[in-house]
């Protein structure tokens, strides 16, 4: 067995990474410093985004979101069932109600034909749906042009939670999220494309959103003097709506800045790993590998390869298990967010309302795809993947 271990994502830190942390702690500012502005303006250059406010995770972006949109008791979000729970859970956050629209079985993003559906339901109850919550699947693009129409015809709000898709491509856009979304949300964890340690950020083209974000990440305290209802001196702050603390430090914010430079040649490592993957299992029809548009250019945060475990008859647990003796770590992007028991206690859901992300989530495994794997590591991983389905016969 080898003794080299591998897991399905991993940061990518170099020696100048590092330099560029350390920097930060031997100055004077390791929290609400330059280094935070600095990186919201890198993020806002490469993505095309007017504005940007870097918050302390990916699900902290998404409460801010909400809360920056609007979001309150009563009124319906509708995401996908493949995701992660904050994708969901932000609305809960804020009181609203979420529902689910299922999943496109060639691209795993959310379908906009199931969720015109969905829309159509609610509408013939007369109850609006207040947002959309999209996600870019393992680093897929929805069908962007798909929701943008649907939120014309129907006048919903439109959120890309894009922690999956940096780097990714739509329709030759590099700057697509913002084209089509009324606000994008991102994730720096340690297994996405470049990271802070724990971070995020929302980026925006509106400034009064922005704005309202930024007072909701530091305790709903504002110095602004548009705001301000009388000035007492320059140590004077209001607080007009309750708020949190989703500050992220300097300190992440210099390695945010330093990763977000090697972005391109990690998603250049990515998509050849994914290659090399495509390549192994494409004609092997225990398998199904991730398709992508012609639209699109994929992120590959994830690979998620599915395996025909109910056709073969095999566990998937014990499938897990052996690989793990090979040290080799995979995990399963995702439950179902609809099966968890809150949802089920909560809302009613139950297994058989949304099929296809069901049985996406029986099959999904995703393997390992991260910078620095070789074509070594990619021939054990493929040929234990292999080797133990072929000894569970």
């Amino acid at each position: 067995m080898k003794s080299k271990t591998y897991s399905y994502g991993k940061q990518n830190i170099d020696h100048d990474d590092i330099e560029r942390v350390v920097e930060v702690l031997k100055s004077d500012w390791l929290t609400q410093g330059p280094k935070v502005s600095e990186f919201e303006k890198a993020l806002s250059e490469k993505f095309g985004a007017q504005y940007a406010a870097a918050c302390s995770n990916g699900t902290a972006g998404l409460h801010l979101i909400a809360l920056g949109l609007g979001w309150s008791r009563g009124d319906v979000i509708i995401t996908t069932p493949i995701t992660f729970l904050a994708s969901a859970n932000c609305a809960i956050y804020v009181g609203a109600n979420v529902d689910f629209a299922d999943i496109d079985e060639r691209y795993y993003t959310i379908d906009p034909e199931k969720l015109e559906e969905k829309i159509k339901y609610y509408s013939a109850k007369n109850i609006n749906v207040k947002a959309v919550v999209a996600v870019d699947y393992a680093g897929h693009p929805c069908d962007w042009e798909a929701l943008k129409s649907l939120k014309k015809k129907y006048g919903f709000q439109l959120v890309n939670d894009f922690c999956h898709a940096p780097g990714a491509e739509y329709k030759n856009d590099y700057h697509y999220a913002l084209n089509y979304a009324d606000a994008v949300n991102m994730s720096f964890h340690p297994v996405k494309h470049f990271t802070t340690g724990e971070g995020g950020a929302v980026l925006s083209n509106d400034r009064e959103f922005i704005d309202r974000v930024k007072t909701f990440r530091t305790h709903g305290a504002t110095k602004d003097p548009r705001i301000l209802e009388k000035i007492d001196g320059p140590w004077y702050y209001e607080m007009h709506d309750v708020g949190f603390n989703y500050r992220i430090t300097d300190f992440q914010c210099a390695l945010g800045i330093s990763q977000l430079k090697k972005l391109d040649s990690f998603i250049t490592e990515r998509r050849k790993i994914a290659e090399y993957y495509d390549k192994f299992f494409e004609n092997d029809e225990r398998f199904v590998i991730p398709r992508v548009d012609e639209n699109s250019k994929h992120a590959y945060h994830l690979y998620p390869l599915q395996i025909k475990f109910d056709e073969l008859g095999i566990s998937k647990k014990e499938f897990f298990d052996k690989m793990k003796e090979k040290n080799i770590f995979l995990q399963v992007h995702y439950i179902p967010v609809h099966l968890q028991p809150f949802y089920r206690k909560k809302f009613g859901f139950k297994e058989g309302d949304f099929p296809i992300a069901e049985i996406f989530y029986k099959r999904e495994v995703s393997i390992p795809i991260y910078p620095g794997l070789n074509e070594e590591d990619l021939e054990y991983i493929t040929e234990s993947i292999v080797g133990a389905l072929d000894s569970m016969k």
